[in-house]
C-alpha cells in the first residue's frame, strides 16, 4: 500500500512541476506576443514538449492564458497579504517592493520565471474575461487597502490613484531594471522607495499648473481620427483584441478606409505610438519654451499629460501594446520612450539645481514619471466622477508629493 502511495504522489508531484512549467513558458510567450498571440506550439517549444502533451494540460489556448492570468493574480495578492502584514502604510508600500525586488532578483539569477502581465485581461473572452476581471479588481482593492480603509471618499479616491500608481510602476519595473547590473538593483528599489515616500517636490513647492495648449494632430484629413480611436481600442482590448474591423466600426467606415491611411495593423500601432510621443515631445518642449522653474516646467507638462489622458476623446497609447509589435518596431518605440524619460529626467536635474526640485535619482524618477503618465488613460472613469482640476492634482499628487501625503485631500 505505501508503494502505491508513493507513486501516486511521485505521479500527482511530475503533473503539477510539468503544469507550473507550461504556465512560466506561457507567461514568457505571452509577455512577448500577447495572449492573442501565443500559440501551444511555442509553449511547447518552450518546455520542451510536443504540441499534444501541452493539450493534456490545458484543452485550448485561452484555458491556458487564462490560467496564466490567474497565477499572476494569485500571486499578487500573496504579496500584498505579506505586505499588509507591516503597521504603517509607508511600511506596507515598503515591504510590497521589497517582496517584488526578492522576486526579480530570483529571476536575474535564473531561480524564477516572469509571470504573465495582465495587460490582455480585458481581451479575453467571456466567461473567462468576467472572472479574471474580478480577480484584478480584488488585486486593486487590497492594493488601495495598503492605505487603510474607512477615511471617507476623498481618502479613498486618493489611495485608489495611490494604488494604480504604485501597481502600474510595479509593472514597469522589469522593463528599466535589468540596464542595471544585478548587485544595483537593491539601490535602484531603495532610489524608487524614496520618490515614493517624498515625492520630487523641493521644499515648499505648490501644485499650480498651467496646461499647455497642444498643438493640433495629424494633417491628413480623418487620420487624426483614426489614430485616437485606435488608440483608446487598444489600450482598452490589447494589441489583438482590437481588430482592424473593430476600429473600422467605430468610425462607422469601411475596412478599406483603414488601408487608406496605413498599410497594416503593425503600421497602425507604430503611427499611434508616434503620435503618443509627439505628444509628450511637445508638452515637454512647450513647457520650455515658455520658460519659469524647472518645477513649474514639469508641473505645467504633466497636467496638461493627465488631461490628455483624462478626456473622453484624446489619450496617448499604453505600453501594453508593445508586446504584438515586430521586434524591430517595438524596439524602435523603447527606444522614443527611453529619450522622452531622459528629457523628464533632465528636467529633474535642472531642477535639483535650482533647487525647486527635490534631490532625487533622476534615472529612476524619469521612469517613473513614464508609467505613472502611461497608466493615467486606465483612471479615466475615477477622474469622471470629480471636477477635473480634483482630479489631476489627486492623480499627479501620488509622484510630485509621494504616496503619503495627505494635504491634497485638503487643498
Amino acid at each position: 500500500m505505501g508503494d502505491l502511495r508513493d507513486e501516486a504522489d511521485t505521479g500527482t508531484r511530475r503533473f503539477r512541476e510539468k503544469r507550473e512549467a507550461i504556465l512560466a513558458a506561457a507567461a514568457e510567450a505571452i509577455n512577448e506576443q500577447s495572449a492573442k498571440g501565443m500559440t501551444f506550439a511555442d509553449v511547447a517549444r518552450r518546455v520542451g514538449l510536443n504540441t499534444t502533451s501541452v493539450t493534456y494540460y490545458f484543452k485550448r489556448k485561452e484555458d491556458l492564458a487564462a490560467a496564466a492570468f490567474e497565477h499572476t493574480l494569485d500571486y499578487l495578492m500573496v504579496m500584498l497579504d505579506a505586505a499588509m502584514e507591516a503597521s504603517t502604510p509607508a511600511e506596507r508600500v515598503e515591504r510590497f517592493l521589497a517582496i517584488n525586488l526578492a522576486r526579480l532578483e530570483r529571476i536575474a539569477d535564473g531561480e524564477e520565471r516572469p509571470f504573465a502581465v495582465l495587460s490582455d485581461l480585458r481581451a479575453m473572452d467571456e466567461p473567462v474575461r468576467a472572472g479574471l476581471m474580478a480577480g484584478w479588481r480584488e488585486v486593486f482593492r487590497r492594493t488601495r487597502a495598503l492605505w487603510g480603509e474607512g477615511k471617507g471618499r476623498a481618502a479613498t479616491d486618493l489611495a485608489g490613484a495611490r494604488a494604480h500608481v504604485l501597481l502600474e510602476n510595479m509593472f514597469w519595473l522589469p522593463v528599466w531594471l535589468p540596464r542595471y547590473e544585478r548587485d544595483q538593483y537593491p539601490r535602484a528599489i531603495a532610489r524608487l522607495t524614496d520618490i515614493f515616500r517624498h515625492g520630487i517636490a523641493g521644499p515648499g513647492a505648490a501644485w499650480s499648473p498651467q496646461p499647455i495648449d497642444l498643438p493640433p494632430g495629424d494633417a491628413v484629413p480623418g487620420r487624426e481620427a483614426f489614430l485616437l480611436a485606435a488608440t483608446r481600442l487598444i489600450n482598452e482590448l490589447g494589441y489583438r483584441g482590437a481588430s482592424v474591423q473593430r476600429i473600422a466600426s467605430e468610425l462607422n467606415v469601411t475596412k478599406g478606409s483603414f488601408y487608406h491611411h496605413l498599410d497594416a495593423k503593425d503600421d497602425l500601432v507604430a503611427a499611434c505610438y508616434r503620435r503618443s510621443f509627439d505628444t509628450i515631445a511637445a508638452a515637454q518642449r512647450l513647457a520650455d519654451e515658455r520658460g519659469g522653474t524647472q518645477w513649474q516646467r514639469l508641473c505645467d507638462t504633466v497636467a496638461t499629460l493627465i488631461g490628455v489622458q483624462f478626456s473622453q476623446h484624446g489619450s496617448l497609447l499604453r505600453t501594453t501594446a508593445l508586446s504584438g509589435l515586430p521586434h524591430g518596431v517595438r524596439q524602435s518605440m523603447v527606444d522614443r520612450s527611453n529619450r522622452i524619460a531622459r528629457r523628464f529626467a533632465g528636467t529633474m536635474s535642472d531642477g535639483i539645481g535650482e533647487g525647486t526640485i527635490r534631490p532625487v535619482d533622476t534615472l529612476v524618477a524619469s521612469q517613473a514619471m513614464m508609467a505613472f503618465l502611461n497608466a493615467a488613460f486606465d483612471m479615466r472613469k475615477w477622474a469622471w466622477s470629480m471636477p477635473p482640476e480634483r482630479a489631476s492634482a489627486l492623480y499627479a499628487s501620488t509622484l510630485m508629493f509621494g504616496l503619503f501625503d495627505d494635504r491634497v485631500i485638503d487643498g
